[in-house]
């Protein structure tokens, strides 16, 4: 008889990778980001990336970082964690406990964002801005919240 396969991967990695292939339908230039949020019992709830509202046209949009706001991606993409959960059709009350899976550690309005819906942990996969000022507001703000973060790495997946 033949014994099941034990060489899979785990909960967070396959989460993880969720997230990863999201933010592959990201536009901006410079950063992909996905998030995958999954609820206590391992299942997806929602998925999301960051990119300019759905109603608004992303070939009319300037994709560049400008001094002026008005011509400055920052002042019109949504982030994935954000998308996320606007993109959550359920009850607000079934992301209680649930963990984000992001490709990017969460600035702090998203952090808050995250926080407001109930997430209880985030996994991430990059810290590319860590120390930054805000970093460290979205590190204070988890912290005095008790939600959990912790950064994962992914393992090259066999052919």
């Amino acid at each position: 008889m033949s014994e099941k396969r034990r060489d899979v991967i785990s909960w967070d990695e396959f989460f993880m990778r969720v997230a990863v292939a999201a933010k592959l339908r990201s536009k901006d230039p410079n950063t992909q980001v996905g998030a995958c949020i999954a609820d206590t019992h391992h299942r997806i709830l929602t998925v999301g990336y960051n990119g300019t509202p759905h109603a608004m046209n992303d070939d009319e949009f300037p994709w560049g970082v400008d001094d002026d706001p008005l011509k400055d991606k920052h002042s019109y993409v949504v982030h994935a964690e954000a998308n996320a959960v606007l993109n959550y059709r359920g009850s607000l009350a079934d992301l209680h406990g649930a963990v984000a899976y992001v490709t990017l550690f969460p600035c702090h309005e998203c952090a808050k964002l995250l926080i407001q819906a109930g997430i209880g942990e985030v996994v991430y996969l990059d810290d590319k801005y860590h120390g930054t000022i805000d970093s460290l507001i979205s590190r204070q703000v988890l912290d005095s919240c008790g939600i959990g973060y912790r950064q994962i790495e992914l393992s090259p997946l066999p052919l």
